[in-house]
């Protein structure tokens, strides 16, 4: 159990310090690349709690779809945010203080609504744990055709955001 423990100290701590950058960083490649990371850290806390199909589920859409949608879109517009005088960070002190105070009353109201509550790892009567098989078949048979629409939907929005790019660059 303290090796877990370890665990999520390491992964927690290089998750935080990821976050911080996607936010601080001046260049808008390295915040996507920051944002993978802490994206990795969320699917390896779902493998180290035993939910292996919701941690690979997260690599495969958000790391490997969400992301490659983020840079594309990044590299089409070819933004020079480096040089936008309007990102220069000069109202730090207010935004560093309302994030202190959203933290603070997350936490006042996590601690007084959980602090008495135990958890209890076992299912009630007549449920058993699903597995990742049982998800997969559910996935593609009943919900196939949401599936493939989400699919198209996102093949049309990259298709739509080249157009756009080409349409900008030529005239």
């Amino acid at each position: 159990m303290i090796a877990e423990h370890v665990a999520f100290g390491i992964i927690a701590a290089v998750m935080v310090a990821s976050a911080l950058r996607v936010v601080t960083t001046r260049d808008i490649v390295h915040a996507a690349l920051y944002l993978v990371i802490v994206l990795a850290g969320v699917a390896a806390l779902f493998l180290l709690v035993g939910a292996e199909f919701t941690g690979i589920t997260q690599v495969l859409i958000y790391i490997g779809a969400v992301i490659v949608l983020f840079l594309f879109g990044i590299m089409l517009t070819r933004s020079d945010f480096d040089q936008d005088e309007e990102t220069d960070h000069k109202r730090k002190f207010p935004a560093i203080l309302t994030a202190l105070l959203l933290v603070a009353v997350m936490i006042g109201a996590l601690v007084d609504r959980f602090e008495d509550v135990k958890l209890d790892a076992k299912l009630p009567d007549g449920l058993s744990p699903q597995t990742t098989a049982q998800v997969s078949d559910e996935l593609f048979s009943q919900y196939i055709v949401p599936f493939e629409a989400v699919s198209v939907l996102l093949l049309a929005a990259l298709i739509g955001a080249i157009v756009i790019a080409r349409r900008e660059e030529g005239g």
